[in-house]
């Protein structure tokens, strides 16, 4: 199961997790929300990060603590 959080406005997302390539060549893991589940979903907020949303347009990130 995909873990979920609905904003402000009521609109649900879908935390997403995927391992980009920076061009310098280092591998970084990157989290972003989407509105449809994907094969990149995550059951749950990594350790030491908490989901953050900007009160202004309802975005949602994901933060350290």
């Amino acid at each position: 199961m995909a873990y979920s959080h609905t904003n402000s406005k009521g609109v649900k997302y879908y935390l997403n997790s995927k391992l980009v390539t920076l061009r310098g060549g280092k591998e970084q893991r990157i989290y972003y929300f989407s509105k449809d589940q994907r094969a990149e979903s995550i059951d749950a907020v990594p350790d030491g990060m908490v989901v953050n949303e900007n009160p202004r347009n309802g975005f949602l990130t994901v933060k350290r603590k």
